[in-house]
């Protein structure tokens, strides 16, 4: 089981760690640093160093309760102590558009009502997916506006791990059509903006919104008859 430093400290930019398993190209360590992916956010990109060697780490993949490390390079033996290194321009940039994508998520949900129906993610640019009918400039420059304005305000960001039956206490936690939690996962971790936006969510975050920058909705599209697309940039 590989213990997620991500998970309560974003900004951890290096880390120790053992080698508990190897395949291939891959290794498993007791505890991580590295996002392996998932909700729309890549995972992360970086180093691994150890005595007499290094290799790139080009790839990160949960799998179970282990996340597999691959590696460009060298491949340590199980038992060896190793440095991770983030690509931390890379993760800080992902970082601040997630944060994004969450302001105007909460942005939406809070003045149209919509729903997340997708999302996906590189460094400073975004889209996220809603369940509007129409979709008009005029709208979009609203949108556009609200967000800037609530990251402009510097509200704080907050995560907690939460037992699932509490997680599911608190109204609207799940801002998605559908919800993606599997009913194994008994503990839920939280993301909040404070005073705009809470809900599940397991990737990483800025700690305030001023971080996230100017952002601009650049492009949106029609998916569908109740599906509309917004991209950002940051």
């Amino acid at each position: 089981m590989t213990e997620h430093l991500y998970q309560m400290d974003s900004y951890l930019k290096q880390f120790d760690a053992q080698v508990t398993a190897t395949e291939g190209s891959a290794v498993v360590l007791d505890r991580t640093a590295f996002y392996p992916g998932g909700g729309g956010q890549p995972h992360d990109t970086g180093l691994l160093s150890w005595e007499g060697g290094s290799a790139r780490v080009v790839k990160v993949q949960k799998q179970g309760d282990e996340v597999w490390h691959f590696l460009e390079g060298d491949v340590p033996p199980v038992g060896t102590w190793v440095l991770g290194e983030l690509d931390w321009e890379r993760r800080y940039q992902l970082m601040r558009t997630h944060t994004a994508l969450h302001v105007l998520c909460g942005v939406v949900w809070r003045d149209y009502g919509a729903l997340v129906t997708g999302g996906n993610m590189e460094p400073l640019q975004g889209r996220m997916d809603f369940e509007f009918e129409t979709m008009r400039k005029e709208l979009v420059a609203e949108i556009e506006a609200s967000v800037n304005a609530e990251i402009e305000k510097g509200l704080p960001v907050r995560t907690a791990i939460l037992p699932r039956e509490e997680a599911f206490q608190i109204p609207d936690l799940i801002r998605t059509k559908i919800n993606l939690l599997p009913p194994h996962i008994q503990q839920v971790r939280i993301v909040e903006i404070v005073g705009l936006d809470l809900q599940a969510d397991g990737g990483t975050h800025v700690a305030n919104t001023r971080e996230v920058g100017p952002v601009r909705v650049v492009d949106y599209k029609s998916k569908g008859a109740i599906n509309k697309r917004i991209y950002i940039e940051l």
